[in-house]
């Protein structure tokens, strides 16, 4: 299993300054690619860290990062429900979990679907020799989803559509209940031509993110 895949949890503490973050805190989310491996590591700053850092030329630069809203985690117990009810995020955090080759195709429907469904909000993407990389940030938990862009064309955006319907139980076709694009290319988009602000990464210097905090 490739851990670079795996789902990332949001930190209780900066990264810097070891100090609690609080409730409804402003905070910066930094995602690091390990130098010996396709491995990601989360950072969570506090606004304050995010601002020295900026001046430490020596500082490592991260692969991304986006400001964000720190919010006091859900009891476990009713995390959980929450999730099982929602059987479209439980299926995509399964197969991420799993990370197994075939189901690359359904964890990008299931990630589209979740963003139009406002559970999960675009925060960045990563072109890369013959792959695109999808960030995602949990409007609830804060946790990140890294899913990959599979480029598919209309044909195979349509056959996955209905195999993901039908693990969910919705009548194979419908895309509203489904929530998934009905067309290809109709997928998250990056950079201010495709209406998404990129909000900083590798070899982007250390500038201000542009995104919103998640609410």
């Amino acid at each position: 299993m490739n851990d670079a895949w795996h789902i990332r949890s949001r930190s209780p503490r900066c990264s810097a300054t070891g100090r609690a973050f609080e409730d409804e805190e402003p905070i910066y989310a930094a995602i690091f690619r390990q130098a010996d491996s396709d491995d990601f590591d989360r950072q969570d700053f506090c606004v304050e860290a995010w601002e020295a850092r900026r001046q430490d030329a020596e500082a490592p630069q991260p692969y991304s990062f986006w400001r964000s809203t720190f919010e006091v985690p859900e009891e476990s117990g009713k995390k959980q429900e929450v999730v099982a009810k929602e059987s479209a995020e439980a299926l995509l955090r399964r197969l991420i979990e799993e990370d197994v080759a075939s189901s690359e195709n359904a964890r990008y429907i299931l990630a589209l679907m979740l963003e139009r469904k406002k559970t999960l909000k675009p925060v960045d993407t990563k072109e890369g020799e013959g792959s695109r990389l999808l960030f995602y940030e949990h409007a609830k938990s804060g946790e990140v989803f890294i899913v990959r862009d599979p480029l598919l064309n209309l044909a195979e955006i349509d056959a996955i559509q209905e195999e993901v319907a039908g693990w969910l139980g919705a009548k194979p076709g419908n895309s509203e209940t489904t929530g998934a694009p009905s067309e290809a290319g109709s997928g998250p988009e990056t950079g201010a031509e495709g209406g998404r602000e990129t909000v900083g990464g590798e070899g982007e210097g250390e500038g201000e993110a542009n995104a919103a905090p998640v609410s």
